[in-house]
């Protein structure tokens, strides 16, 4: 099983990226998908998170309004829209698998290796 993140990078604060999120070895449509991110020296944390058909997504407080995720099965692929970045968006970004929305926020089965995001000032 792989989950291969990319999308980040460095922004301007006030600037917009999209996180990409490839599963490989799973039968994609069967797991719920989550974003997480790990800010410097502070615990991972969740972000957002995604129904396995798309139909349904919950969103940490700290991003509503900005992010967006969202996924698309014929691709095996989940995404995270990220708009009106702040400096504390920074962080490295994981994306995650569970068997349920309640699984990928609490005990996901699969984790990607992270990428990571920079926003300056």
């Amino acid at each position: 099983v792989q989950l291969v993140e990319s999308g980040g990078g460095l922004v301007q604060a006030g600037g917009s990226l999209r996180l990409s999120c490839a599963a490989s070895g799973i039968r994609f449509n069967s797991y719920a998908m989550a974003w997480f991110r790990q800010p410097p020296g502070k615990a991972r944390v969740f972000v957002a998170d995604i129904s396995r058909n798309g139909d349904s997504t919950e969103y940490a407080d700290s991003v509503k309004g900005r992010f967006t995720i969202s996924r698309d099965n014929a691709k095996n692929t989940v995404y995270l829209q990220m708009n009106s970045l702040k400096p504390e968006d920074t962080a490295v970004y994981y994306c995650a698998a569970g068997t349920t929305m309640l699984a990928v926020t609490t005990n996901p089965a699969y984790w990607g290796q992270g990428t990571q995001v920079t926003v300056s000032s």
